[in-house]
């Protein structure tokens, strides 16, 4: 097939042969684009495993078929710019896949799953070429929507819902009692959890933001300007949704919207909301056809120019797959290599810490909801004025099940009797060494604690998670495998929090030296 230009025009470009993709090409492409699903299945599995238990997240099923949808109506654009491999993407590819082993020896599931992903537009660009990848940019770049990202917003989310929904409860006139995430009304409790942090709502918004927006617009400033409002719109609304269930039920003597029917409440206000929103932005629509690339660029037929070559050989196809399948399995491989080297087989035996503090009872049922750890230890001990409590949780071998950094730990879980009410960070000393330490202010009923929290991660204390995984990602990097430990130190807490202050740092001016010992012995094993 050629493409000739009209009999008389003078001037015009030669003709340029158009070699349709052949079948043992598409082979080939198909091969590349479906190896790393082999490849990287332990990622696919954590991809899906989310989607299975988290209704958040559960639109993951939909959003390939939705890419494979939007790639088919633009399939002229095969015929419009011949597939031509890339050698340059192999590069971003090994980027990738470097991003996928570190996020692998750090245990950052989330990372290692936008890799993996990542690495299909990616290896779309290597065979197909930029011009043809370029027009097929939104539909492959949209598999990114499948990565079940977004709980690390949930805090932050409760914390603007709890905010707003007070400030608005007072503004209309009622009388609010606030305590963390929690409230009082002269008729009833209110507790903004994890089910109304809105993380749904804003997921959902900005996914089908995004499609609305490609599909709608042709303008670039309005497509970015729709996907900020999908952004905005569904953090006001929710904080909108909790305040009106609110008043609601206390409206009506806390018997309508205090059970599950305020959660259908608010998936109706979302409802209404994304369809006014999209209703507003189809007024702005842009209907007109949109050309293709290179012709909105240049105004030229895209294959009458002798930058757009007629095809790739079927050797350059073939050539082009085998690097880019042998890149792809390199990181798997340097991955299972490095988890047989840092396995450590000795089961974790954290025996008795020797603290020279006589024992004391239990003053409190307060535990930290972790992931179950390989060992778990736990003692009261009696200082000069209060008691104190030590708890460690040490995990080895970590995975998905058992991991010391994850956002699923808390000191207190949103629905326990126990919940945050402030925060702030210290630093300490321990074994002669200054440590940034969490110190929590703890309540349940007329009761509080205070507690200091760290982590012990490659033999070194943190607070910080961010760098916690790069502890560990190094440990793992350097074949010491991931041994590490949350530590919680905790009194109770009265009118004034020096007292419990002074008992914590006692504690540890006098036991740290023992206490990083017997951390250290561990590891050694």
């Amino acid at each position: 097939m050629f493409l000739k230009p009209p009999p008389g025009v003078a001037g015009t470009a030669p003709t340029v042969p158009v070699v349709p993709l052949t079948r043992a090409s598409m082979i080939l492409i198909a091969l590349a684009l479906l190896a790393p699903f082999a490849l990287y299945f332990g990622t696919v599995r954590s991809i899906v495993s989310i989607w299975n238990s988290s209704e958040t997240f559960a639109h993951g099923y939909v959003i390939l078929p939705i890419s494979l949808w939007l790639l088919w109506r633009k399939r002229e654009n095969f015929s419009l710019y011949p597939p031509r491999p890339y050698a340059p993407a192999l590069a971003a590819l090994a980027v990738l896949g470097l991003g996928w082993l570190a996020a692998q020896l750090g245990e950052v599931q989330f990372v290692s799953q936008y890799a993996f992903v990542a690495m299909l537009p990616v290896i779309a660009l290597a065979l197909l070429g930029p011009r043809l990848a370029g027009s097929l940019a939104f539909p492959l770049l949209f598999l990114l929507f499948a990565v079940p990202f977004g709980d690390v917003f949930v805090a932050p989310l409760i914390q603007f819902t709890a905010d707003f929904t007070v400030w608005a409860v007072r503004a209309t006139g009622i009388p609010v009692l606030r305590s963390g995430t929690r409230f009082e009304l002269p008729t009833g409790n209110w507790s903004v959890v994890e089910a109304c942090s809105g993380v749904r709502y804003l997921i959902s918004s900005i996914t089908l933001g995004c499609l609305y927006a490609y599909l709608t617009y042709r303008s670039t400033l309005r497509r970015a300007l729709f996907i900020g409002l999908s952004m905005v719109v569904p953090i006001i609304a929710n904080g909108l949704r909790a305040y009106m269930i609110v008043m609601i039920g206390h409206l009506s003597g806390m018997e309508l919207a205090t059970g599950v029917d305020h959660l259908v409440y608010g998936w109706l206000f979302f409802g209404l909301v994304m369809f006014i929103m999209f209703w507003i932005g189809s007024y702005w629509r842009e209907d007109a056809a949109e050309p293709p690339a290179a012709m909105a660029a240049g105004g030229a037929a895209p294959l009458a120019s002798s930058s757009f070559p007629a095809g790739a050989p079927q050797g350059r196809f073939a050539g082009m797959t085998a690097a880019v399948l042998v890149l792809a399995a390199l990181w798997p491989a340097s991955a299972l290599i490095g988890e047989r080297v840092n396995h450590n087989p000795a089961p974790v035996a954290l025996g008795e810490i020797p603290v020279t503090l006589p024992q004391a009872p239990e003053f409190v049922d307060w535990k930290p909801d972790y992931m179950t750890p390989g060992a778990r230890f736990h003692r009261v001990y009696q200082s000069a004025t209060v008691p104190v409590a030590l708890t460690v949780l040490y995990y080895r071998n970590q995975d998905r099940d058992s991991a010391l950094i994850s956002s699923v730990n808390r000191l207190a879980a949103y629905d326990d009797t126990w919940h945050e009410i402030d925060s702030a960070t210290r630093t300490e000393s321990i074994a002669g060494h200054p440590v940034a330490v969490r110190e929590t202010t703890l309540r349940s009923g007329q009761r509080k604690l205070l507690v200091w929290s760290w982590k012990w991660i490659g033999g070194q204390y943190t607070n910080s998670d961010i760098a916690g995984k790069l502890l560990q990602a190094r440990a793992k990097a350097l074949l010491q495998g991931d041994d590490g430990a949350a530590l919680m130190l905790y009194a109770p807490l009265d009118e004034s929090p020096d007292a419990a202050r002074q008992a914590l740092k006692g504690f540890l001016a006098q036991q740290g030296a023992a206490l990083d010992s017997a951390l250290r012995a561990e590891r050694a094993r």
